[in-house]
């Protein structure tokens, strides 16, 4: 089993378990991180951890919900220390590239995606992390049930419940500034109804 050989050090068995964790873990980390914090640079930190603790994992079942754990803490982590960090104020606004302070450019990216994914960030974490995990990663109900620690007719529940939250947040106009560098075929997943 690839967690046991994880548990006791073998490299390659770590690395198998992040390449076929660490899109999900991605999404979890996109519902949790603050605006500013970079999703590589949260990976890392996953990575890391996933690297160095996997021998503490008690029980080689509950690998998901170890891994989420881990990313959540990660995201909140981050964004405790951007919270004590000094801010950096530009003298000039004209003389800075507003595309280099998000981290990416946006102009690329499909604005009905950036609207929808901004408008997502809005929602209760309770709903836009089982969402986020349909959407983002496909997942089935029963994957996110078991990494939430929730059973699936919750996650479900959850999922439809933003989805028509969604809906009508994007039925009103309103500017909503785009801050996601996700791709557009995104939005279908979030704003869809049924599941996925």
């Amino acid at each position: 089993m690839t967690v046991v050989a994880a548990m006791s050090g073998d490299r390659d068995a770590i690395e198998a378990l992040w390449r076929e964790h660490r899109r999900w873990i991605a999404a979890v980390l996109l519902v949790h991180k603050a605006a500013g914090d970079q999703l590589e640079d949260l990976l890392q930190d996953v990575a890391m951890t996933l690297v160095s603790k996997i021998s503490t994992l008690r029980d080689v079942n509950n690998i998901r919900a170890w891994l989420r754990t881990v990313a959540v803490n990660a995201a909140r982590a981050s964004a405790r220390r951007r919270r004590a960090r000094p801010r950096l104020e530009f003298l000039n606004d004209d003389d800075v590239d507003p595309n280099a302070r998000d981290g990416g450019d946006t102009t690329a990216l499909d604005e009905e995606a950036q609207r929808v994914m901004a408008l997502a960030q809005q929602l209760p974490e309770a709903y836009r992390e089982p969402l986020m995990l349909r959407a983002v990663h496909g997942m089935r109900g029963k994957h996110i049930a078991s990494i939430m620690g929730l059973s699936e007719a919750t996650v479900e529940t959850r999922i439809a419940r933003g989805r028509r939250m969604l809906r009508e947040m994007s039925a009103r106009p309103a500017s909503v500034e785009p801050g996601s560098a996700i791709v557009g075929s995104i939005s279908g997943g979030l704003l869809r109804k049924g599941s996925a």
